[in-house]
């Protein structure tokens, strides 16, 4: 093998064994979101616990997953077992590399085909949120806003104008680090809009984090006019604090928190936390807006971004691609 004299490396200190174990077992270990981890890890469970019963080995067979699936779509959506079995192989495949193989059977594909077919119940979605649901949530709180309240009203209308996901703008766990958060001083603002970014949307597979950009609207539900007052608040409580979304106990914002809020101002079951990202697409749709600019403001990587938009397919059609907007201008940018 020819190697050019000028191709250079840098002196590197060899490394012991077992550094070079310890820094392979970190890397594999975060190979998985830790959320992510923790689902698989159920769906290994339930899979294991469904062979003990039925005095099966558990090696994965296509004859033993496809008795897994008919036995859990009698508890559990057929579309979740299809989830199941995603968890199962990735956590099977180290001890046994033919799981990958039996789960792509035909046996295995056919029984979910027809379990889908057979359990399968249409799926009940988070109705969105409308711009009227925004001034009752403003309205709803006494001036001058207190502090948690003006935070909570911060992340809801970031959440409906940036087309965020609520797992964007609070703390799902306990585990959640500050790197997955977003960070204060990832906040810009211009002249009419604001931006900051957001570490770990699921489309970004660089892990570089997303840029949101909202734009000051000339409506009650301004979404600039809430978020600079937040960050006033926020500065003078708390000016050391690394991350973005704060409580005033100094604590952030978790999931529980931000739903047990959600649910004081809206009652109605039919509305939940997906409907910040629902009712953001929907109004965007509604407003005439193109779906590639939809597509790319939710940071959508395929089409999938219609099914966040809550219209008939024909008005869907109509507002799309004749446009012929029915409520307020485009609220934000790209």
């Amino acid at each position: 093998m020819n190697i050019s004299p000028s191709a250079r490396q840098p002196i590197r200190e060899a490394w012991p064994l077992e550094r070079l174990i310890y820094e392979h077992s970190i890397s594999l270990g975060l190979s998985l979101h830790p959320n992510t981890y923790r689902a698989y890890s159920s769906h290994l469970n339930s899979y294991l616990t469904f062979c003990q019963l039925h005095g099966f080995a558990i090696t994965p067979t296509p004859d033993t997953l496809s008795f897994f699936v008919v036995f859990m779509s009698h508890y559990i959506q057929p579309r979740s077992v299809e989830n199941y079995l995603s968890g199962i192989v990735s956590q099977l495949e180290p001890h046994f590399p033919e799981v990958r193989d039996a789960r792509n059977s035909d046996l295995v594909r056919r029984t979910l085909r027809g379990s889908l077919r057979r359990f399968s119940r249409p799926v009940v979605r988070r109705q969105p949120l409308a711009r009227m649901h925004l001034l009752h949530a403003i309205n709803t709180f006494p001036r001058p806003f207190a502090y948690d309240d003006l935070c909570w009203l911060a992340q809801l209308l970031c959440g409906f104008f940036g087309l965020l996901r609520l797992g964007e703008l609070v703390s799902s766990t306990a585990d959640d680090g500050y790197a997955q958060l977003s960070s204060r001083s990832s906040v810009h603002f211009e002249a009419s809009s604001f931006s900051f970014v957001v570490p770990r949307r699921k489309s970004d597979l660089l892990h570089e984090g997303d840029t949101v950009r909202i734009v000051q609207t000339p409506f009650d539900d301004d979404p600039f006019s809430l978020f600079t007052q937040y960050i006033a608040y926020r500065d003078v409580s708390m000016p050391l604090h690394p991350l973005l979304w704060v409580r005033a106990d100094g604590s952030v914002p978790t999931r529980s928190w931000f739903l047990a809020r959600f649910r004081a101002v809206f009652p109605d079951s039919s509305l939940g936390g997906h409907s910040l990202r629902s009712g953001g697409a929907t109004s965007l749709a509604a407003a005439g807006v193109p779906p590639s600019q939809i597509q790319a403001i939710g940071a959508w990587s395929s089409s999938a971004w219609q099914r966040y938009v809550r219209k008939h397919p024909v008005l869907l059609q109509t507002l799309l691609f004749h446009g012929r907007p029915l409520h307020d201008p485009p609220f934000a940018s790209l």
